[in-house]
């Protein structure tokens, strides 16, 4: 097992002024030439990046030949609420390849959005993997299975070509060797790195240019339009990455485990992990150390911030607030 790394207090709750609860962590901020520019506690030492790994997952498949743009090249990356608009584009990139739901490796799963599932059990319907959050992220695999002339119901293993190549260009993108696998809630499989490699990784990836010399940097451009353009697909309305993006053109993602990366439009980029795998102040947390940087002004970021999960209740009325200790 790793060593706990160093760490830092990132977040508090205060409850009628009150320090009800802490979050440590770690946190590492780049400047837009890469350069570190802050390190809260050790971003050196290894960490399970979750779905924050997904842009890096989706840049690998488009550099591996798949047709995807708009809405289902946006929803690859994706870790959304499964609305019937997400199920929607993830079965329409399964129905370009030929395949159905059936051929997921994700789990069935309720829609994480309240109005959707709701909707679900008033019409007796129940579970499906077009629902997990992360199907838009199986359903590119798929596809790219089937462009390249890869088998597609071993498509996670470890030894799957489709596998192989992920790993390859995440590898190149983070420039770390990845020494450690697990297997992702999806099913898929993550890759053990460094905080401040995943930071850098996310800056490649959120400031490339489409008209880069570059083929992967050209793809990893399209990939941050896409999302710009779409960000409902990202997380869903109202919530916190779709909020983030719609609101500062900031590029958001958010992992399990309390992960969290962005980068501002300078090119500035956050990435930060919860020692105590909580997400409910990810957000928050990160767009303090963007604005600490100067990416983003403070009246962006408090504006922002109103329109997060982050009020404390006391009997239905809001008595504090989840908020940055950076």
């Amino acid at each position: 097992m790793p060593t706990p790394p160093a760490f830092a207090e990132l977040a508090v709750v205060d409850r009628n002024g009150f320090i009800e609860s802490r979050h440590h962590g770690v946190a590492v901020v780049l400047a837009p030439d890469g350069s570190e520019t802050l390190a809260l506690g050790d971003p050196s030492a290894p960490f399970l990046p979750r779905s924050s790994m997904k842009p890096l997952q989706a840049l690998a498949c488009l550099s591996a030949g798949v047709d995807l743009a708009d809405e289902r090249l946006a929803i690859s990356m994706a870790s959304h609420c499964g609305t019937d608009r997400h199920a929607e584009v993830a079965r329409g990139i399964l129905q370009s390849a030929g395949l159905t739901e059936d051929d997921l490796g994700c789990p069935a799963a309720w829609p994480t959005d309240t109005a959707s599932r709701d909707e679900l059990v008033r019409d007796h319907g129940g579970p499906s993997p077009l629902r997990m959050n992360c199907s838009g992220k199986h359903a590119a695999m798929l596809l790219t299975c089937v462009a390249n002339g890869w088998p597609t119901g071993d498509y996670l293993d470890l030894q799957h070509p489709l596998q192989v190549h992920i790993r390859e260009v995440i590898e190149r993108l983070v420039g770390e060797r990845l020494t450690t696998t697990a297997i992702d809630g999806c099913g898929a499989p993550v890759y053990a790195m460094s905080l401040v490699g995943l930071a850098r990784a996310i800056q490649r990836i959120a400031t490339s240019s489409e008209r880069s010399p570059f083929a992967l940097h050209r793809s990893a451009g399209t990939l941050v339009r896409a999302v710009r353009e779409h960000p409902w697909t990202i997380d869903g309305p109202g919530r916190p990455d779709t909020v983030v993006i719609e609101r500062l053109g900031v590029f958001s993602k958010m992992g399990a485990e309390g992960v969290q990366v962005m980068t501002a439009p300078d090119g500035t980029t956050v990435a930060l992990k919860m020692l105590d795998g909580s997400n409910r102040a990810g957000h928050v947390v990160a767009l303090r150390l963007l604005e600490r940087a100067g990416a983003l002004t403070a009246e962006a970021v408090a504006d922002t911030v109103a329109h997060l999960p982050l009020s404390v209740l006391g009997g239905g009325v809001e008595v504090g607030a989840i908020r940055a200790a950076v």
